[in-house]
């Protein structure tokens, strides 16, 4: 059997069972830390329950990952995950689900190693929403999901700096409500969980914002403007309805 032979032969156990995304339908793309706690406490011990640093590490991975070849609207971090939103028409691979997963988590990886000085894994899946309402609230979920993290680390970790054990400090806050562990932050610490930064609160956003830059024409000397696009890191993102509006926002003008 010669090499085309085998190449046609064998080339269908590995293509046989792809998956694409069909036309119409939005991509989002979840990117997971693969044993975060385990590298950012252990290995390299950075600040609980939040580090600027590693918030940093995570927001230059977001950077790359909407700059690495595919149309990226909007990208969103909290903790040890990252979220990006695809155009609707975005064709790359041929919206082979396989090639968004392999190559988002590779890149991921590769970029937060980097930036790390150590080998930093991700693992990645593609949600496939089928209206823009469905966007809107796979972000609404997730920016909850970063409130409810914030406000039971910093519970979890106000205990743990009294002297209790990691066991001891979970049961504690198990079946808590959400204003009972903000009456217990403040209580235990003097925290107010409001007045905590937005970042650490609500996540970070990323996307492309217009600028408007001058140069000059070669030919005929003149000041001529044009408009670029460059990464906006959004520590400051909207509450709830608002927030609701600005991811709705991001779509539309995508689509108009």
């Amino acid at each position: 059997m010669n090499f085309e032979q085998l190449d046609k032969v064998m080339r269908v156990f590995e293509t046989r069972n792809d998956t694409f995304v069909l036309p119409g339908i939005y991509m989002v793309a979840r990117i997971d830390g693969r044993t975060f706690s385990h590298l950012t406490r252990d290995v390299h011990a950075f600040n609980a329950p939040f580090d600027e640093r590693f918030r940093d590490y995570m927001v230059g991975t977001v950077e790359h990952l909407m700059d690495c070849g595919f149309r990226v609207l909007y990208g969103y971090t909290q903790s040890d995950e990252i979220s990006l939103l695809f155009h609707l028409n975005d064709e790359t691979f041929g919206r082979k689900i396989r090639k968004y997963n392999s190559v988002l988590a590779g890149e991921a990886s590769a970029k937060f190693s980097v930036l790390l000085g150590d080998v930093g894994a991700f693992d990645c899946r593609v949600c496939q929403l089928p209206t823009r309402e469905h966007v809107v609230d796979y972000f609404r979920w997730r920016a909850e999901d970063a409130h409810r993290n914030a406000l039971n680390a910093h519970c979890y970790w106000a205990l743990r700096k009294k002297d209790q054990s990691a066991k001891s400090a979970t049961e504690q806050l198990l079946g808590m409500s959400v204003s009972k562990k903000n009456d217990f932050l403040f209580e235990q610490a003097g925290i107010n969980f409001n007045e905590l930064p937005a970042w650490q609160r609500r996540g970070v956003g990323v996307y492309k914002e217009p600028i408007e830059v001058s140069g000059k024409n070669p030919q005929t000397g003149d000041t001529v403007s044009s408009v670029r696009y460059q990464n906006k890191i959004d520590s400051e993102l909207p509450m709830k309805e608002a927030y609701a509006d600005f991811i709705k926002q991001i779509i539309i003008r995508s689509e108009s």
